[in-house]
């Protein structure tokens, strides 16, 4: 009996998707469950499973084509698949053909496939490269892409003027277009302030090993800054709303966006009603969105939504940018790297760990004056870290 593979059904806000990646071609064998084939959207990587056990007769759409919800991918004739112990498929005797001919690279066996992210996948594909000969620096030692890049240009013999050009994805696409839109609809200024984190990281050197006893999870600087904002916006609530045609949409909640840079671009997934989460929540939420995020296991309901957004700049040591907008979010906080410069306290010169602090927002609904007040409140919650639990 022959069983139809079709496009799932995609989110309300993904109209198509790319084909990215076919893992079984005609003929051959796959089991219930096994990715077939994965299919890239504009935030994140989806894998198609077999239906049924059986084997595939038809592909229909190729890689690099764009589908809908409900089209036909391929067709597979269901019926019992041998294991491998009692037989090989065309796909494990081609491998194997592939061993014994010294000439002929391997592509991927099936174990070291399985440790292989999609990107990574589709360049090993594609350059044709051994991915038994590469060392994954993932978690639990997974291929990257990068390792996938490392291995083919160390096997490359080096030229004077290379060049090489790569498509866009489809994330990298989107992220263009959207920036470019945000700098053509808003009207966006930033606002810099900065802010002495010594009370701050004295919190975290007297607690980081109890705090990870208790929660599991390190004490990070990201949490104090998830808090600062809410409180901010708890005060300014102009910060927090967003602007749809004529009217400002002022949100009752505050689901706070933490931009995670991947492999495949950016992407900002959201920390939902972020006001009531303690430390703790959000260490243990943002370690897992990152980690989700690194090794392409995120959904799209993770990057949904947001009314403001936080990226640290700072983790790869700049010292000042101006972040872009995150539509239709109003605002964006930009942190930066922390370092140690000379400030007047009490009348004398002292070395503190300073951080840069940026927010850039739509001067459309945002005033300089609710900007300016909102990186003040976020200043004096982080030099202050007790006005957080006073609520002052």
């Amino acid at each position: 009996m022959s069983t139809e593979v079709k496009v799932p059904v995609l989110p309300e806000s993904v109209a198509d998707a790319t084909v990215a990646a076919w893992h079984k071609q005609p003929g051959d064998s796959i089991r219930r469950d096994e990715n077939l084939v994965d299919l890239e959207t504009d935030k994140v990587v989806l894998e198609v499973p077999s239906p049924v056990d059986g084997v595939v007769s038809k592909i229909t759409r190729d890689s690099g084509e764009t589908v809908i919800s409900g089209e036909l991918l391929g067709v597979i004739e269901e019926g019992e698949v041998e294991s491998s112990e009692a037989a090989d498929t065309p796909a494990t005797e081609k491998a194997a053909e592939q061993k014994t001919d010294p000439g002929v690279t391997e592509t991927a066996t099936e174990k070291d496939s399985a440790k292989l992210s999609p990107a990574a996948r589709r360049l090993a594909e594609e350059e044709h490269a051994d991915v038994s000969k590469v060392t994954g620096t993932g978690r639990g030692g997974r291929i990257t892409k990068g390792d996938v890049i490392q291995h083919v240009r160390g096997n490359t013999q080096p030229s004077l003027r290379p060049e090489e050009r790569v498509r866009m994805t489809r994330l990298r696409s989107t992220i263009a277009s959207r920036m470019k839109d945000a700098q053509n609809t808003a009207a966006i200024l930033t606002s810099f302030n900065e802010v002495d984190l010594k009370a701050v990281m004295d919190l975290r050197k007297k607690y980081k090993e109890a705090f990870q006893q208790e929660h599991g999870v390190k004490l990070g600087l990201m949490s104090f800054f998830v808090k600062a904002v809410c409180d901010a916006l708890r005060k300014h609530p102009i910060v927090n709303a967003s602007l749809e045609g004529d009217e400002i949409v002022y949100h009752g909640y505050q689901d706070i966006g933490i931009a995670v840079s991947t492999e495949r671009g950016l992407m900002v997934p959201i920390l939902r009603n972020a006001e009531h989460m303690t430390l703790a929540d959000a260490e243990t939420s943002i370690r897992d969105f990152a980690t989700r995020a690194r090794d392409g296991s995120i959904t799209l309901e993770d990057l949904q939504g947001g009314t403001f957004s936080i990226t640290n700049g700072g983790t790869f040591g700049s010292l000042l940018s101006t972040p872009l907008l995150n539509p239709p979010q109003s605002a964006i906080l930009g942190m930066h790297t922390i370092k140690e410069r000379p400030v007047v306290v009490d009348g004398e010169v002292v070395a503190r760990p300073m951080m840069y602090i940026a927010l850039s927002y739509d001067h459309r609904i945002i005033d300089g004056k609710d900007a300016v007040l909102f990186l003040v409140a976020i200043k004096n919650a982080l030099e202050d870290p007790a006005r957080l639990l006073l609520n002052l």
